[in-house]
């Protein structure tokens, strides 16, 4: 472990600002099929070539992200789709994807989850046996991404999902491919900062990345996290008092990207980036990650910090 890994900064509180807006600029952001009407807007925005992970909404099809990754790409940024693997009806069926994907969007990596389906309708169930297959590799992909869980998952055992991360990753290495692991959304750092410590000292090099809520309604952000079975984080919200007026309120990701920040400046090697989920809207995102992108913003008292 290098010096720099391990020495605190000097000074963290006047570090954690241009912490904050480094994470901004680095990270990657969450798009949904009807956002494409978006992008061009974006523009304006979003730096060119920024990571877009087109997601795969309930009863969506497959042409559906090949249009959207289109899109973005032809936007001007590197889109990233989601391939939920249970979804995959055959062998054929993930080789005309990537086939597609790398050829009419110029697609460089794909993020590979299960899925949220109890039964598998072709041969994949897992992440693994995709990796397995070598089809990536073939189609001339050089990155994967995969889920991050560093609050556990509901239904799988937290020794379990350490082997099988570590699986994915050795997967990954064979097949010549960088791995990232992207979480699910959360609101307290620590867990994340605790599994990503964990990992690199058990010898994991992939590129680690939170993902965070964009800003939205609290009320909202109690929805979707219940559905999604985000973990103990989700008592961060519930930190606020529960009024009616409260709950139309907007919650967003400033005091967890300040834990981030100054665990970041503590531990540079820790943790490689943020990812936004937009769940208050794609644009309203971008005009959040544009302005703390630029350092326009200030520290709080409550733990976060203004714009």
């Amino acid at each position: 472990m290098s010096q720099s890994d391990t020495q605190p900064c000097l000074t963290p509180f006047l570090a954690e600002e241009p912490a904050i807006a480094q994470l901004a600029r680095e990270c990657s952001l969450e798009l949904n099929v009807h956002d494409v009407q978006q992008l061009e807007a974006s523009q304006a925005l979003l730096p060119e070539g920024k990571r877009l992970y087109v997601s795969f909404l309930p009863k969506q099809t497959w042409q559906q992200t090949l249009d959207a990754c289109r899109e973005a790409r032809h936007a001007g940024f590197d889109p990233v789709p989601h391939v939920p693997v249970r979804l995959l009806e055959s062998e054929r069926a993930l080789d005309d994807f990537l086939a597609s994907a790398v050829r009419d969007a110029d697609v460089r990596e794909v993020l590979l989850i299960a899925g949220d389906y109890a039964q598998a309708i072709g041969p994949y169930s897992t992440v693994p046996e995709v990796l397995q297959t070598g089809r990536l590799t073939a189609h001339g992909l050089r990155r994967v991404s995969v889920a991050g869980h560093p609050e556990g998952h509901p239904k799988v055992s937290r020794e379990a999902m350490r082997r099988v991360e570590r699986q994915k990753c050795n997967l990954a290495s064979q097949a010549s491919l960088e791995i990232t692991f992207v979480t699910q959304f959360f609101f307290e750092a620590q867990p994340f900062i605790d599994w990503s410590r964990e990992l690199r000292e058990g010898g994991v090099q992939a590129r680690l990345v939170a993902g965070l809520a964009g800003p939205a309604s609290v009320a909202r952000l109690f929805r979707l996290a219940i559905r999604c079975g985000v973990g103990p984080s989700i008592r961060a919200l519930g930190a606020r008092p529960t009024s009616v007026a409260q709950l139309m309120g907007d919650h967003g990701p400033a005091v967890v990207m300040r834990q981030l920040a100054r665990a970041r400046c503590e531990s540079p090697n820790r943790f490689d980036g943020v990812h936004l989920f937009c769940f208050g809207g794609f644009l309203r995102t971008c005009e959040w990650v544009k302005r703390v992108a630029a350092g326009e913003l200030h520290l709080n008292d409550r733990g976060g910090f203004d714009l």
